[in-house]
């Protein structure tokens, strides 16, 4: 499997510009101040590209002025020194913070100071830390609830969607109905730094987009997706992340990307659960790298803090998953009691069988971790790797450890289901041969499609052959229960639409039934037969039917070919590939 956390190699001889602050006009009343930095920031996991990164912050003035995500501290000096070319301090009426970590707490300290009559707008857990690093009060503080809205005036009625995931909790999204921007935080970003500011080249950003997606989204794939929906009714024209370029030339891409992103997942044959919580970051980014060596040997990772996840949720997850890692800190020489919850629902519900890992860092005792292991070890679980001690902050060499740890127990568990697969019966392992050799038949991936009326409707299908050379003709198999497909007169149009190899087109159609909202995601055509022709296909046949039988579960179409097109002169056809006769 290819992994996308592998780096690109680094070009020493590039001397890096200064770090600076990109300003620009996104919007009606709304500017972006971009914080960029050329060079790695080295206390993220994520920045481990090395290309640079962006800090994004908005400004929206209407007739009340709002500053949206200040930076951390890396650019407080230069994001405030251009912030105040921009508006003076004193005119700031709201600062929304999408999210809260000690590192946004230093920019956003010193921005209270120059505006101390701003009220801050954030989510709850954001507002309870807020509280505690005594950065706000109760006065100036404005925790939002679903449903909540904040009326700037001049159409700009801002509309807050809740977006918590285990490492961001407190996080927070904002959209803008007046530009139709979708201020996403965390969501759909990169780590690149570039002068441009939109995504135009959409296409050389898929590998960066891959990347910051595996190393922050990934591990919490199954709390994203739920957010995604948040947006699916919302009218966008942009959407504002928190780093890398801005979006509009890949809007409905980028958005499905991260669909099939987070669909794939959970198609893994192996799951872990990685459990933590994290009381300064430093547990949190030594998950993050265990994480990452989980996910570059292909195995699915949940994640989830224990402070904002209900021990039954727990474990129903762990004993769901064929593995789980717990990561602990230690406060007062003990585990917080969120892990001692979450181990005291493991030890009564997770069978023995099951792998188990154990990680966490510490000031100046590790208590939390001997805790665990003891527990753990007199329960009888088995170790995927060695406990890992982490002192004060994770550097470079321990991250990577920490990466290669994550490997190691992807191999162990590989090895150990292996080991439990039960051995079959003759009949059954004969039939399993059958369906593998079935499985080895081959064929062109394509999207059949028809009309009914004013709707079209479209299909997935591998088994197409090129029946007659005159008059041309192909003979398809489609499902026989398919309420469209199954039951094609004589005459009836249809085109079949041949996929090219490297395209995402399958994604949005399914081999068991067809579907009108594929069109929806896709550029296509009318054929002169009134069919629907999916442009970014290698080639496209405009048939007619001409006949059809029933074949078990199936129904054999033959179909004539009347006029051909050739959507691309490069390109090889996408083949569909299977393990077994038996499934698609």
């Amino acid at each position: 499997m290819t992994s996308f956390l592998t780096s690109p190699s680094i070009d020493f001889s590039i001397v890096p510009r200064p770090r600076d602050v990109q300003v620009a006009d996104i919007g009606k009343n709304t500017q972006v101040l971009r914080s960029r930095t050329w060079e790695r920031l080295k206390f993220e996991v994520e920045y481990g590209r090395r290309r640079g990164t962006t800090a994004n912050s908005y400004l929206i003035r209407a007739d009340k002025t709002v500053v949206i995500d200040p930076p951390g501290a890396s650019f407080t000096r230069i994001y405030l020194d251009e912030l105040q070319r921009q508006v003076a301090f004193s005119e700031i009426d709201y600062i929304i913070t999408s999210h809260v970590n000690s590192n946004r707490m230093a920019t956003l300290e010193q921005l209270r100071q120059q505006a101390p009559q701003a009220t801050i707008i954030c989510s709850r857990p954001a507002a309870n830390a807020l509280r505690n690093a005594l950065i706000a009060d109760q006065d100036t503080l404005f925790p939002v609830r679903p449903g909540d809205s904040l009326d700037l005036g001049q159409g700009h009625c801002l509309q807050f969607f809740q977006a918590p995931t285990p490492r961001w909790p407190d996080g927070l999204c904002t959209y803008d109905p007046a530009t139709q921007i979708l201020f996403s935080d965390k969501l759909f970003g990169a780590h690149i730094c570039d002068d441009v500011l939109w995504d135009e080249n959409w296409r050389q950003l898929e590998d960066d987009r891959r990347y910051y997606f595996d190393c922050l989204q990934a591990p919490q794939a199954k709390q994203v997706e739920p957010i995604l929906d948040q947006f699916e009714s919302l009218a966008l024209t942009g959407l504002a992340p928190g780093h890398g370029p801005l979006v509009r030339f890949s809007l409905s891409r980028f958005r499905q990307d991260y669909r099939y992103w987070c669909q794939q997942q959970t198609q893994r044959s192996l799951r872990v659960a990685l459990l933590y919580t994290s009381a300064y970051g430093n547990t949190a980014k030594v998950a993050d790298a265990i994480a990452r060596g989980l996910m570059a040997a292909d195995v699915t990772v949940q994640s989830f803090n224990c402070e904002v996840t209900p021990a039954d949720t727990i474990a129903e997850a762990v004993t769901a998953c064929d593995g789980f890692i717990i990561g602990t800190p230690t406060l007062g020489g003990h585990a917080p009691v969120q892990i001692q919850t979450a181990l005291g629902a493991i030890l009564a519900n997770v069978p023995k069988t099951k792998l188990a890992g154990i990680f966490g860092s510490f000031g100046w005792s590790g208590e939390a971790i001997d805790l665990l292991e003891q527990k753990l070890r007199d329960a009888g679980y088995q170790f995927g790797f060695d406990p890992i001690r982490v002192r004060f902050s994770p550097d470079g060499v321990t991250l990577g450890a920490c990466k290669e740890a994550g490997t190691q127990f992807a191999q162990q568990l590989r090895r150990r289901s292996k080991q439990q697969v039960p051995r079959q019966a003759v009949n059954d392992a004969q039939a399993d041969r059958t369906a593998q050799a079935l499985g080895r038949i081959i064929g062109s991936l394509c999207v059949a499609t028809i009309r009914q009326g004013d709707l079209h409707y479209g299909i997935l299908t591998s088994w197409v052959a090129q029946a007659t050379f005159n008059p041309p003709g192909l003979m398809l198999a489609l499902p026989s229960e398919d309420p469209f497909f199954s039951q094609l007169p004589p005459g009836t149009p249809l085109v079949l639409s041949i996929l090219k190899e490297g395209r995402t087109v399958r994604r949005h159609f399914s081999f068991q039934e067809s579907t009108q909202q594929g069109f929806t995601h896709l550029e296509t055509r009318e054929a002169e037969n009134g069919c629907l022709i999916l442009t970014d296909a290698l080639a496209a046949l405009e048939c007619t039917i001409q006949d059809q039988f029933p074949a078990g579960d199936h129904q054999l179409i033959y179909a004539q070919v009347h006029n051909g097109h050739l959507l691309t002169k490069d390109g090889v056809t996408a083949i569909q590939h299977r393990k077994s006769g038996s499934q698609y």
